[in-house]
């Protein structure tokens, strides 16, 4: 059997980030579609949701090497030694000027999105190696593709990923393991909620130079309901996961919502002070 054939060769998935939103779901739409699904989350809480609803979930907190390490054993465990998909999907965005943030915020964000997410899938690439095919998908960001003021460190964080993930393409070819990266732009969820919080932990408004923007930004990641154009459901980003999972040639990137659909094209046909120019105006639009 070839080992990019669907459907039968890859059925354990495992998916990080699943309390809500995009990965919540993918552990639901793909467990109806008969895959064998792990959730992770790093709240029992979560972890009782998803049991209730037929899936089955393993606690991690990706800042915890010890815990990556008990979860991908645990999984491997109640997926008879095979791991067949890694959805990279957990991460969380921390508002703020980059002036304003403080070492510690940036180690944060990086161990979550960047560092912890990426030490789990060395541990998959290795069970994937044994086995001569798997396929891992990082979901990024349009703002992997480009930045937006006041998200420096998601920002840096996401291109990150997309470094590693170009990377890891390159070396793992002839290896049977596929790359594939998820871009998506707006998207219903509890991103903004969390970032708020993150942004209360870690950002002195009130001795910061960008005060105003940061009373503006405050009410847009208060604001219940989508907050930009063109925001889509979670759904919308996994129609493209499964075609990732399921395509006997998944791409390399896949776009989600037209945002980013447009600033990738206008990365490759603008001077950068003219993507510059179109990203300031979308950023003053957001402000007010």
């Amino acid at each position: 059997m070839s080992k990019n054939k669907p459907n039968m060769t890859r059925r354990n998935i495992l998916i990080t980030g699943c309390s809500s939103g995009i990965g919540l779901a993918a552990a639901q739409i793909l467990h109806r579609r008969g895959y064998h699904v792990i959730a992770t989350v790093r709240k029992p809480a979560d972890q009782s949701m998803l049991c209730e609803a037929g899936i089955s979930s393993l606690l991690c907190d990706l800042n915890n090497s010890a815990a990556i390490r008990q979860m991908v054993e645990s999984a491997l465990k109640a997926f008879d030694g095979r791991i067949d998909v890694l959805f990279n999907n957990a991460a969380y965005g921390q508002p703020g000027a980059v002036e304003d943030l403080s070492r510690e915020a940036m180690r944060d964000q990086f161990e979550t999105n960047v560092f912890g997410t990426q030490e789990l899938t060395n541990l998959v690439i290795r069970q994937m190696r044994q086995q001569g095919f798997g396929r891992i998908i990082y979901n990024s960001s349009v703002l992997g593709l480009i930045a937006l003021p006041y998200r420096g460190a998601y920002n840096a964080s996401k291109f990150a990923i997309e470094g590693l993930a170009d990377t890891l393409r390159l070396e793992l070819k002839g290896t049977g393991i596929d790359i594939s990266l998820i871009e998506p732009g707006p998207i219903t969820s509890h991103f903004r909620q969390n970032a708020f919080v993150k942004f209360q932990q870690h950002i002195d408004k009130n001795n910061s130079a960008h005060l105003s923007n940061y009373n503006a930004m405050e009410r847009r990641l208060l604001t219940p309901g989508p907050t930009a154009p063109f925001t889509l459901p979670a759904k919308a980003v996994v129609d493209k996961l499964v075609h990732a999972i399921e395509s006997n040639r998944p791409k390399i990137r896949y776009y989600v919502t037209f945002p980013t659909y447009l600033f990738a094209y206008l990365k490759r046909v603008l001077p950068a002070s003219g993507l510059d120019w179109v990203l300031n105006r979308v950023s003053r639009g957001e402000q007010r």
